[in-house]
Parts: C-alpha cells; sequence; structure tokens
C-alpha cells in the first residue's frame, strides 16, 4: 500500500524505528521530536500495531470540514458570468456581498474564477508587444525629452530631477540639466540652452506630463500649455508618446545615466546641483564619443535661431491675459499692478493685456508687442508696525486690521495662489531687474 507522508512524519518514523531497534531511548526520541514521553509512547504503540501507515495523517486525501459546498460556489459563479461579466475578483465581491448577501473571501471567488477561467490573473496574461521602431534618418529630426527623478548625489544633496534631451537619430545626449522639479519653467530654460547651442530641431517627442499637455478636463478650453506656446512661437512640434515603450530611447538613456553619471560625479565630489550642471558638458562630450552613433542620413536638420535674444526673452515666459480695469489696474497672484497714466494706457481700460513672467523672476506688462510701465502694490505685504505706533489716531484700527490679517495666514487663507507656476527654477536664476514681488516675499520667508 502506496502512503505519503510529510518530512515530519517521515522524521517520527526514523526516530521511532531506532526506538525499536533499542539505538536511542524514549526520552531521547522526545527530545529529538520536541514532544513529551508520554506521546512517544503513544505513537509508538500505534506504529508497532499498524505500522508506518498509523504515522500519516488521518485527513490526508479527505475532504475539508471547512469547504465550501459545490452548490454555492457554482451558484456564485453562474452569477459572476451572467450579471458581472468583465468583473475583477474584488468588484465581484462586492457585488456577490452587497447585492446577493454570498459570505466568501475575495482569495476563494478569485480562485474559483481562475479555475472557471472567467479571470486571468496579471502574471499570466500576453504582454503587449510594442513594435521595435528605427530611429529617425537626420540628425536634428526628433528629439527625445524627459525628466529623471532619482537620488542623483547618493545622498551629498537632496533628491532632483535631471531634464535629458537625447536625439533619435544619433542617440546622442544633446542637453542635460539638473533642477529641483520638473517644472515649466525649467524646461523653458533648458529649450532655451539646448536651441542657443544646436538650433530648432524639427520636432521634441515626450511623455503626456502636464508641462507639455493639458490633462485636466476642466482646462480643455485651453488646448497648449505654456510650454507648448514657446514651441508653437518657434515653429517647433511637440509629440506625445502614448507610453514609456514608445519613447526607449530616452528611458534607456535614463538608466544608463542613472548608473554612469552617478558614479563620475561621486568621483568628481560634485555635491550641488550648480557644481553638476557647470560640469554636465564634459561629461556630455565623453558619453557621445563613446555611445553616440552616425545618423543614417548625413543631413542636419536643425534651423538657426533668428529670434534677438530680447525676442527670445520674451517667448519663454508665462504668460497670462488680464483685464485692466477703469483705474488702471490689473491682478496677477495677488499682487495689484498700477499702470502709469499715459495716454496711451487710457485706451487700455477695459481691454486685455498680457502679464509676462521670466524665468529669471522678473515680470512685465505687455499689449500688442509694447512695454506698459507700472508699479506695484502688494496686498500681502506685511504691516510696518513702527508706523502703526506713530500714527496714533489709526492704531487701534491698524493693530485690529493686523490682527485680522494674522488670523487669516494661519487658516492659510491669504497666501499665494496655488494656481500660479512653480517658481523654484527662478529662485537660482535672479538678475538685476525689476524682482516679482511674489518671488521677492517667497524668498524672504
Amino acid at each position: 500500500m502506496l502512503v505519503s507522508m510529510s518530512d515530519k512524519e517521515l522524521k517520527r518514523l526514523s526516530v521511532l524505528q531506532e526506538i525499536c531497534d533499542q539505538r536511542i531511548s524514549q526520552s531521547q526520541a522526545a527530545q529529538l521530536l520536541h514532544i513529551s514521553e508520554r506521546q512517544i509512547r503513544r505513537l509508538l504503540q500505534k506504529y508497532k500495531a499498524q505500522g508506518p501507515a498509523a504515522l500519516a495523517h488521518a485527513a490526508r486525501g479527505q475532504t475539508s470540514n471547512s469547504k465550501i459546498p459545490e452548490e454555492l460556489r457554482l451558484k456564485c459563479l453562474n452569477i459572476v458570468s451572467d450579471q458581472f461579466h468583465g468583473f475583477g475578483p474584488t468588484l465581484a465581491h462586492e457585488k456577490l456581498t452587497s447585492i446577493h448577501g454570498f459570505d466568501i473571501s475575495v482569495e476563494t471567488l478569485r480562485s474559483w474564477m481562475i479555475a472557471a477561467n472567467l479571470w486571468i490573473p496579471r502574471s499570466k496574461r500576453l504582454k503587449r508587444p510594442y513594435r521595435p521602431r528605427y530611429n529617425r534618418d537626420c540628425y536634428g529630426e526628433l528629439i527625445q525629452i524627459d525628466g529623471s527623478h532619482h537620488d542623483w548625489f547618493e545622498g551629498r544633496a537632496p533628491k532632483c530631477c535631471l531634464l535629458v534631451f537625447i536625439d533619435d537619430a544619433t542617440g546622442s545626449l544633446q542637453h542635460l540639466r539638473f533642477c529641483e522639479s520638473e517644472s515649466t519653467f525649467d524646461y523653458m530654460l533648458s529649450t532655451r540652452a539646448y536651441i542657443e547651442q544646436h538650433g530648432k530641431p524639427l520636432a521634441f517627442y515626450s511623455d503626456k506630463h502636464s508641462v507639455f499637455r493639458v490633462n485636466q478636463s476642466s482646462k480643455k478650453d485651453t488646448k497648449i500649455t505654456q510650454f507648448g506656446r514657446v514651441l508653437n512661437t518657434l515653429n517647433i512640434d511637440i509629440i506625445f508618446a502614448n507610453s514609456p515603450q514608445a519613447k526607449g530611447r530616452v528611458e534607456r538613456a535614463n538608466r544608463t545615466l542613472q548608473d554612469r553619471l552617478i558614479k563620475e560625479m561621486r568621483l568628481e565630489g560634485i555635491c550641488s546641483i550648480e557644481q553638476a550642471n557647470a560640469w554636465l558638458p564634459r561629461f556630455i562630450e565623453q558619453f557621445n564619443l563613446k555611445f553616440a552613433k552616425t545618423a543614417f542620413n548625413p543631413k542636419d536638420l536643425h534651423r538657426s535661431v533668428t529670434e534677438t535674444p530680447e525676442k527670445l526673452d520674451d517667448i519663454f515666459t508665462w504668460r497670462e491675459p488680464r483685464r485692466v480695469t477703469n483705474s488702471l489696474t490689473i491682478t496677477y497672484d495677488k499682487c495689484v499692478y498700477i499702470l502709469e497714466t499715459t495716454e496711451e494706457n487710457q485706451r487700455l481700460v477695459g481691454k486685455y493685456v498680457e502679464f509676462l513672467e521670466y524665468p529669471d523672476g522678473t515680470v512685465a506688462i505687455e499689449y500688442q508687442g509694447r512695454k506698459v510701465t507700472y508699479s506695484i502694490f502688494d496686498k500681502l505685504s506685511q504691516l510696518n508696525q513702527r508706523e502703526i505706533v506713530e500714527n496714533k489716531r489709526l492704531g487701534s484700527v491698524l493693530a485690529h486690521i493686523q490682527q485680522q490679517h494674522e488670523e487669516l495666514e494661519q487658516h492659510n487663507q491669504r497666501n499665494r495662489s496655488q494656481k500660479m507656476p512653480s517658481r523654484r527654477a527662478q529662485k537660482a536664476a535672479i538678475q538685476q531687474r525689476n524682482l516679482n514681488p511674489v518671488l521677492d516675499l517667497e524668498m524672504s520667508v
């Protein structure tokens, strides 16, 4: 007779046989099996009477006492196949519990559905095939861009993002830049540095990040992002990839950079974004010498930049339309900008002007290509307590106003607008121009 036994039962069999052969005592056997001597005597008695089969578990091969009835299993599977076609195990379990009142576990239902071919686990699904795409023929025809968030400095500096521009035809790195986040201003700075060095490519190839594409349904009427407007002005197309595999060249480049670039910076002792950005051109040159290849067609499709530096300054900006009030003011990010009282500006009442915010933190107001002079009134500027004390007649009133402002600040009701652009890139590029008061206040805090 064939008897199936577990490893634990086989060990018991060998120990009991040694007792029968008088090689060990019952006390020694109890210590080996971690059971009592009384249990050893019971097992030995059964072993001598029935043989090795007595040591096998009596329930082996028998139906479990907690097994769910077959009728209930068939009933659940019939309901799932008829009413919940296409449902996953978790959702089907919720509906079976709430609608039909069945009391079974999710994993039990999952195993039933897999056995009945009503659900295919992810590990056994056929992976979507991604057909390889040949490289573009010409250098500058298509530039893949992406941001890679990683611990690039291995703890020597905070985690940051690396913006990568790679040519599709040659696989050569065109531009690298470290930044704190993958923001619109950071892409503006990188794109301007790219076109000033190489010229304008035919198209950029990117993912569907909100910098490149309007993703929120509430903003569908906008149809174009700030970065998209910049590329449209420069006559550069942008193509969106539907999957990471579609832009595999830049993704593979990110993986290579996360290995090689990190170790190179460790050897160079680079510990900050500023040091890394200053050193990156050397790394790009060495990288391209090793990994870049020749394009199929030697023609360079980059176009020369015909815009003046001043024109490029105005193109690479965050632009928002604002309506001029009767008092010659506009509001942007809770700051009031007062237009200079001139005959030309008087004609702007009721019309829309464009508010320009530059990557370096400066601002300007423009109407049909003409810069409009202005002064600033910051609604969130803090009160000066010394002026309150000097003005004794208004001191109590101003003290009450100040208290109200402080209460609003504590409830986060007087912060800058959350809809405004991220200004991390601006804080690292301040130059000698009229500073944006919004940015000035953020830096002082």
